[in-house]
């Protein structure tokens, strides 16, 4: 079905974000330090998880560790917007989301088939951004952070849980989508006083939404 639509090449004015000010040596600034809850969701969560390991342990791993690298890779992107740096924001963003699938997966319909879907989602995921990078087209990436979101909501209507409090679920599902209207009025939110504007704010809402499983997560 995707390869039926036209090829989705990368905007350009996707790299020109509102808030543009430097800080304690770092251009971008706000852009560049508001990726550190990423960072800190996602060591919180691997050390949670080391201390109270969950079914599929793995899978869930894989996420927190996700989550971590993509503020790092996220950070280095801001400080020179581009498509070569964006590269490293995404790569890491496909592991989080391949991991949350397949967890998911697990979690809502068979352990063995969420855990074997694990390794290969994740070469697809970093198999998307190559295949942009070379071919600058979007399909496939769009895919990977589209697909999962549209299809987890419908798993959790259909499938009982077996250890997941659902109610964190959605309110993980939530943050995600208020990130995501964040991120649509990156500039109009700037204009609101030019305290942070919605990239930056973005950041925080999804690394808020990230760091929500550990909730999901406790017994």
């Amino acid at each position: 079905m995707i390869s039926l639509l036209k090829p989705i090449p990368q905007d350009q004015t996707y790299h020109d974000f509102a808030d543009k000010r430097g800080w304690l040596g770092a251009p971008n600034a706000m852009d560049f330090w508001s990726n550190l809850p990423f960072v800190i969701a996602g060591v919180a969560g691997a050390v949670w998880l080391a201390q109270h390991p969950a079914p599929q342990f793995w899978i869930w791993m894989s996420f927190f560790i996700g989550v971590a690298l993509v503020g790092v890779g996220s950070a280095y992107y801001h400080l020179k917007p581009c498509d070569a740096t964006l590269v490293w924001d995404r790569l890491p963003m496909t592991i989080a989301f391949m991991s949350l699938f397949s967890g998911i997966v697990a979690e809502r319909c068979h352990e063995r088939l969420g855990l074997w879907l694990l390794v290969p989602l994740l070469i697809f995921g970093i198999g998307s951004i190559v295949y942009w990078r070379y071919a600058d087209d979007l399909r496939w990436y769009a895919l990977v952070q589209f697909g999962p979101m549209l299809v987890i909501p419908i798993l959790l209507l259909v499938q009982p849980s077996r250890y997941i409090r659902t109610s964190e679920l959605w309110i993980m599902l939530a943050w995600y989508v208020g990130a995501k209207v964040l991120e649509t009025f990156d500039k109009q939110i700037f204009n609101c006083g030019h305290i942070m504007s919605g990239h930056s704010l973005k950041h925080v809402a999804a690394a808020i939404g990230c760091a929500w499983l550990i909730r999901a997560l406790q017994p």
